[in-house]
């Protein structure tokens, strides 16, 4: 039977829609990075952008960053009772009201079209007339390289509570006033307000593409074209899990916390066309920041589903429809505020992706971010660094890749030594770090910085203590490194680093697969 938001679109049809709807998306991404000040938007690409239908359902993503799509919708769903109007656009980062991570500012576009008015029948029409329907709305959320805080970059590796975290950033209408006044309490406040306003210049792209989309066909056919690709992904996502086993499966995993391991536990079970994935048992929310809003939970795990079933299938809300996650209120994936969050976004993220990559028997990949970031008065860098992913059963893994939740590229040494007082003294692939097996996990990198003048350090990492698994028999990859001038640091550190002085991230390996 054809689900009724599917009648009168034919297979092709729905291709072009959806076609159109991830074009618009991939171009206000286009448009965010081109438009950006900072390196960590215009060069790593630490941002994201989104579709959405007016009940807040996201309608399409551009492929960009797992961790912050996954999660987008619960910023969106923040504002859904605002009051909307034309040119009026929303803020937030408060990980507790939509957000992931303070320095993961989210901007909201609502997007109004023209919907032609019909006089009563045997009323004449005094001319033609047309009233303002909501169509939907256009989302970006970008990494922003200062939110303020105590630690330059807003990234620091020893919070306790959100507000030593940065500014929070309450849901709450965007305008010039407000981006003055959010910018003056953050670093490099020109280089704030840039990037914000290349977040509403990258949604104002997408509301004019979804207008003009709803100019040709309609609002009305608008929303049954939204609502058929809704419904499609939905049914690609049951249909790839209907080819799986039923019944529970089990993984656990550890966070490398300050005062000691963070146990993991989940129980992934199949059941006919649905998922559901479990994590009650698990450590509670701690003193540190490794704790997670739930919103960042649902994004890794839909992430990690997203690779077991088929990357194809539409990347929307429908294909989550099948998928129930669930964590304790309280626990560390399902945290309470005020609880600091600035590692949960990032490493706990990554951690829970490898769980439900673990349970179904995946090689994993280096299962960490490598959280980098650096400043002082004048400047702040913050950085991701690649690592090795988990080999496949047919294949070897790769290597120097941003593996899982992250998906950013490399600053270009060029970029960083011309921006920042910074020197790359190295950067080469770790040989050798990769798991062995029937199939080897991918190697990790080196990466050494030297700072050339004064500024503070803050490292997030993992897999220090604990190596990635491999799979079917495979060998673990290597455990990461973080070395200051060759004195071994620990997996979440700060510090200061003086003129000459060097940092070493050595990242780790993916898992082999195969005996």
């Amino acid at each position: 039977m054809t689900p009724p938001a599917a009648e009168g679109l034919d297979p092709i049809a729905l291709q072009v829609a959806t076609g159109a709807l991830r074009a618009a998306c991939e171009e206000m991404g286009a448009v965010l990075v081109r438009s950006a000040h900072s390196a960590n938007i215009k060069e790593r690409r630490d941002a994201s952008t989104a579709l959405f239908d007016p009940q807040g359902q996201m309608v399409m993503q551009a492929e960009h960053i797992p961790v912050h799509l996954g999660a987008m919708p619960s910023a969106v769903a923040a504002v859904l009772g605002e009051r909307h109007e034309p040119g009026r656009s929303w803020v937030l980062n408060d990980p507790y009201a939509g957000g992931t991570h303070l320095p993961d500012i989210t901007v909201i576009t609502p997007v109004f079209g023209d919907r032609p008015h019909r006089p009563a029948p045997g009323r004449a029409s005094a001319g033609r007339r047309s009233a303002l329907s909501l169509l939907g709305f256009a989302a970006s959320r970008a990494h922003h390289a200062d939110v303020g805080g105590a630690a330059p970059g807003s990234m620091p590796a020893d919070s306790h509570r959100l507000d030593e975290e940065g500014v929070i950033i309450s849901p709450q209408v965007l305008d010039e006033e407000a981006i003055n006044r959010l910018a003056s309490r953050m670093r490099q406040p020109a280089e704030r307000r840039a990037d914000l306003r290349a977040q509403l210049a990258a949604n104002r792209i997408g509301a004019r593409r979804l207008a003009e989309i709803a100019h040709r066909v309609g609002p009305d056919r608008l929303a049954r074209t939204t609502e058929a690709v809704l419904d499609y992904a939905e049914r690609r996502t049951r249909a790839c899990l209907s080819e799986m086993v039923d019944g529970a499966r089990h993984a656990r995993d550890v966070l490398e916390a300050p005062e000691g391991d963070l146990e993991l536990h989940l129980e992934a079970t199949v059941s006919g066309d649905e998922l559901v994935l479990d994590f009650s048992g698990g450590a509670l929310q701690h003193r540190g920041n490794l704790n997670c809003p739930l919103a960042v939970t649902r994004s890794a795990c839909y992430f990690a589903v997203r690779v077991l079933t088929d990357p194809d299938i539409p990347p929307s809300a429908g294909a989550y429809r099948p998928i129930t996650v669930r964590a304790p209120e309280g626990s560390l994936l399902n945290a309470r505020p005020p609880a600091a969050v600035a590692a949960g976004n990032v490493e706990t993220s990554s951690r829970v992706a490898d769980l439900v990559l673990e349970a179904f028997g995946r090689a994993l990949g280096q299962g960490t971010m490598n959280n980098l970031t650096l400043g002082n008065d004048d400047f702040t860098y913050y950085e991701t660094i690649g690592g090795g992913q988990g080999a496949c059963p047919d294949a070897d893994g790769p290597s120097a890749v941003h593996v899982a939740m992250s998906n950013t590229l490399n600053t270009p040494i060029e970029a960083l030594e011309r921006e920042f007082p910074l020197r790359v003294a190295g950067y080469a692939l770790r040989r050798g770090s990769g798991g062995s097996g029937r199939h080897r996990g991918g190697d990790g990198v080196v990466r050494e910085l030297e700072a050339r003048e004064p500024m503070t350090y803050s490292l997030i990492t993992e897999r220090r203590r604990h190596p990635p698994p491999g799979a079917e028999g495979g060998a673990p990859g290597a455990t990461g490194r973080n070395l200051l001038d060759g004195r071994e640091l620990e997996p979440k550190v700060s510090g200061r680093l003086e003129p000459g002085q060097r940092l070493r991230i050595e990242t780790p390996g993916g898992g082999g697969h195969g005996g």
